[in-house]
């Protein structure tokens, strides 16, 4: 028997009204009824359109109900955190700024916070700290997912001798940059095509209707602050079952950005909503959070999913191109996004983990841990390691602002860094030199326990916007990696 498929005209025939019940409705019948027939279906959905007050105690039916119900006015009490937080693991704590520390103690007060981890890249962010990871009750924060939504990390490895990105740096230069666009405002003349802009989403949701053509035009682009797109040598010293490449040295493509405006108003739009909703003391105001059986709840979980499938199409146009110029097909192609909310079983309950600025790594869950432009980057496997709820670092983290970084790192240093390690910059400023990022190594040891090392990543040619080096000091300082 085929699955059950709704769709809202169907159920406005039947005397839904207009707005979010429609999706909840359908959301809860096709997960629960997904093997009845529509008759049946439509017969439950007309008795409690009937009835809601009948339905509100039904563990699977009640989310319908009380959206049919009139809204009780909000009290506007002021939410208390909890005395004592749930605790949390962290790791790497002694290269991890107390900013960051503060703001996940913050966050483990929650009344909805169940578990959580402090990655080794961690630094401060907005509400959750970037590197933070918090499994919530039945609920997900905005400013815990983060801006850039589904910020992804994406490798094709292609079966071409690395020498070949120094005896042909101008033509791998050339199509770097040809592949897509840099710059927070970025746009392409000429739309790509995907499947994933005629999702149903685009034509439902008031705020994504508005959204739908700028984000078809930067459809394929890679934005500003730390997103690249770079060429390097890949190193495989053994054969891992899981990642499944042979022993040696490859080219990578090795491409590093999210969901762009799309994203961004997404999680602007209903934090704004979660902090009308949820009063938090003031140093807790960004970690207001919606319910998942709530309407602006299951707005923003649909919204979100859709963001990272747009981040993701995004990468894959990219690297589509890449491989459509080399001639090749990628022998594999490993991906991983953080910035997102997923649902996961913990502890014999299903919760939503937050990934913010960190990687998933449930066991054998394949990722990319990134350096720096001048820094080696890791292909790694998860071990399912329960102490960080089945995560690990995002990158290096940052270790200077943007602002310190411009202030305090000459173009010499930058320079000679880059002669070191005989990099090709295009675009990049000094707010993203290497000086600005924690070891790597560092890093990836404090996580051994996390994850383990398929392989390596070395950069020779990257590419990045190019906007903040031309008028450093007067740039207004960012908080990236959100």
């Amino acid at each position: 028997m085929s699955k059950l498929k709704l769709e809202g005209k169907e159920l406005r025939a039947v005397g839904f009204p207009e707005g979010p019940v429609i999706s909840v409705a359908m959301q809860v019948m096709e997960k629960h009824y997904k093997h009845r027939t529509k008759d049946e279906v439509f017969s439950v959905l007309k008795e409690i359109l009937e009835s809601p007050q009948d339905y509100t105690a039904d563990e699977i039916l009640g989310p319908i109900a009380k959206q049919l119900l009139p809204k009780e006015p909000a009290e506007g009490a002021e939410i208390s955190l909890n005395q004592t937080g749930i605790p949390f693991n962290v790791f790497g704590q002694e290269h991890i700024e107390e900013g960051a520390m503060h703001q996940m103690y913050q966050a483990a007060k929650l009344p909805i916070s169940v578990a959580g981890a402090l990655m080794p890249d961690a630094h401060s962010g907005y509400g959750l700290p970037i590197g933070g990871v918090l499994a919530t009750d039945n609920a997900v924060i905005p400013y815990g997912v983060g801006v850039d939504i589904g910020c992804r990390m994406c490798l094709s490895v292609f079966d071409i001798d690395p020498k070949e990105l120094t005896q042909r740096d101008t033509f791998f230069a050339r199509e770097l940059g040809e592949a897509t666009l840099f710059g927070s405002g970025a746009q392409f003349k000429q739309a790509s095509d995907h499947e994933v802009m005629e999702h149903e989403l685009f034509y439902q949701l008031p705020l994504l209707k508005n959204l739908h053509g700028r984000a078809w035009k930067q459809l394929g682009s890679s934005g500003s602050g730390n997103h690249f797109a770079e060429f390097g040598v890949i190193e495989i010293k053994e054969q891992d079952p899981v990642l499944g490449i042979e022993a040696g040295n490859y080219v990578g493509f090795l491409t590093h950005s999210g969901s762009r405006a799309l994203g961004a108003s997404i999680a602007n739009h209903y934090t704004k909503l979660a902090i009308s909703k949820r009063r938090l003391p003031q140093e807790a105001k960004n970690l207001a959070w919606l319910s998942l059986e709530e309407e602006a709840g299951v707005e923003y979980w649909n919204a979100m999913n859709l963001a990272g499938d747009y981040a993701s199409a995004c990468h894959h146009i990219i690297h589509g191109k890449i491989a459509k110029q080399l001639g090749r097909k990628p022998m594999k192609m490993v991906e991983n996004h953080h910035n997102f909310a997923w649902k996961e079983t913990w502890e014999g309950r299903e919760v939503i983990v937050h990934r913010k600025g960190a990687t998933p790594a449930g066991k054998d869950v394949l990722g990319i841990i990134p350096g720096s432009m001048t820094a080696p980057g890791f292909i790694v496997k998860g071990k399912g390691e329960t102490a960080s709820v089945n995560s690990a670092s995002h990158g290096a983290g940052r270790k200077m602002s943007r602002t310190r970084a411009m202030q305090t790192v000459t173009d010499k240093q930058m320079k000679d860094e880059l002669n070191k390690h005989a990099v090709k910059l295009m675009g990049g400023g000094l707010d993203e030199s290497p000086f600005a990022y924690k070891n790597i190594e560092v890093v990836m040891q404090s996580q051994h326990a996390l994850v383990d090392i398929a392989g390596k990543f070395i950069p020779k040619i990257v590419k990045m916007d190019g906007a903040q080096h031309k008028s450093w000091r007067s740039k207004k300082e960012e908080v990236t990696g959100e």
